[in-house]
């Protein structure tokens, strides 16, 4: 008597729409020795391609013998155009922040440098300074005294 079954599949859009996916019919010969007792065999089923975003539902089984009828829990599946991806932005952000501070530190040292040597006379341009202080007669005024020099 149970030897004989349908298997069904469908599934259920939001609006609550029943949509036939698969069917077949089943006769499944009992082996000898197990007469009278239960046996469980599964039967998987694939839902190959979705077709557009329409397909979205609840996706159930079926299982249909003379007098019993038997329905699955069902699988939510949600269908999206371009599937799911994930925004992760912490790749970008060390990224930028590594080209910001390599741009003010770079930046920064060419900024001291050139100010340094504004600031900054050579050696042989203070002893020239030095030469013309010591061969001035002393009846002349004394030139100002150089700016102070910073590092």
């Amino acid at each position: 008597k149970y030897t004989k079954f349908s298997i069904s599949y469908y599934w259920i859009n939001s609006l609550g729409q029943k949509t036939s996916i698969y069917h077949r019919l089943e006769n499944v010969p009992i082996p000898p020795g197990k007469e009278n007792k239960t046996a469980t065999i599964p039967y998987d089923y694939t839902v190959t391609s979705l077709e557009n975003t329409s397909s979205t539902g609840t996706y159930y089984c079926n299982v249909k013998w003379d007098d019993i009828q038997i329905m699955g829990k069902g699988v939510f599946v949600l269908a999206r155009d371009t599937g799911y991806v994930e925004t992760f932005y912490v790749w970008e952000i060390l990224i930028t922040l590594t080209v910001l501070l390599a741009v003010l530190s770079i930046t920064t040292t060419a900024l001291l440098l050139w100010k340094r040597k504004v600031l900054c006379p050579r050696r042989n341009q203070v002893n020239i300074l030095r030469n013309k202080v010591e061969t001035q007669p002393p009846s002349a005024s004394p030139p100002p005294p150089p700016p102070p020099v910073y590092d």
